[in-house]
């Protein structure tokens, strides 16, 4: 009986150890899976993002790279008017394990920028926010992507509007998100049909902003991107943020690239006739 009791001892910890290995096996290829992160210590952090693929040079070579601090004093004051026309169509919200995500699924309307239409496609949210204004970073920024495809080329051109937040009163289109990113907390590619969403729920058009040519903040770090940062800040509860940290990996709860080189690039601010800065 003793012999037995041993034997039954032995095989239950060979077994737990066997069970260990595979949970550590399987922590490891999750861990292996992320292309790219956000924390400068790891391998697999920003300033390495150059290094990781051959297609992702522009993030380590680029010279018009994004975000960067916006200010005041060196920008050149534009006043002309930009169409802009948004409509409610089918979207869903994912969480792409670095971020949440929402997609619009048809055509939700479009900006015009120097004679071209850029048609709305996606948002997504950073915490904290990638662009400083005055060297002053904020709680939250929302990236409104907005897509041309060259009839041409076939090249894709893209236009991005973000949206600073700084903490206070909830946000009220996120607001209408909290149940559905909170289903979906640390699980990477799940989706959720949200039916028919107006873009100008997010209020995301003012009559003050930035312009800059610059690039996506994300691996490939494409350069070429026009870049629309609202002057106006809007505001975002803690719970609010917090979610959205909760919501995507732990690798990516603080999902901001680090500033970039401003490299004598041009930065306009555009004003209303007779507005002051």
């Amino acid at each position: 009986m003793r012999k037995q009791s041993v034997s039954a001892t032995l095989i239950l910890a060979s077994l737990l150890c066997f069970f260990l290995f595979l949970h550590a096996a399987k922590a490891q290829e999750v861990e292996d899976e992320r292309e790219f992160e956000y924390d400068e210590d790891s391998d697999k952090g920003p300033s390495k993002w150059g290094d990781i693929k051959k297609e992702w040079a522009a993030c380590k070579n680029g010279k018009l790279q994004s975000p960067i601090d916006l200010s005041h004093e060196r920008v050149k004051i534009f006043q002309k008017v930009e169409k802009k026309s948004y409509t409610p169509a089918n979207a869903t919200v994912k969480n792409r394990g670095h971020d949440i995500s929402i997609e619009w699924h048809g055509d939700a309307g479009s900006i015009l920028i120097n004679g071209t239409e850029y048609s709305l496609k996606a948002a997504h949210w950073h915490s904290p926010s990638e662009h400083t204004i005055h060297g002053r970073r904020y709680a939250l920024e929302l990236h409104m992507l907005h897509m041309n495809t060259d009839k041409q080329t076939g090249q894709n051109k893209t236009a991005v509007i973000a949206v600073l937040y700084k903490i206070g009163k909830p946000n009220a289109f996120l607001s209408k998100l909290m149940t559905n990113i909170t289903s979906m907390i640390d699980q990477e590619d799940v989706e959720r049909n949200l039916g028919f969403v107006d873009p100008n729920e997010i209020k995301f058009i003012t009559k003050k902003y930035y312009r800059y040519v610059g690039s996506l903040t994300t691996p490939p770090c494409t350069e070429g991107v026009i870049w629309t940062v609202n002057k106006k800040i809007k505001t975002v509860s803690k719970r609010q943020v917090k979610l959205l940290r909760e919501a995507v990996h732990d690798f990516a709860e603080r999902n901001s690239r680090p500033l970039q080189q401003r490299n004598s690039r041009k930065i306009y601010l555009r004003l209303p006739a007779g507005s002051s800065k």
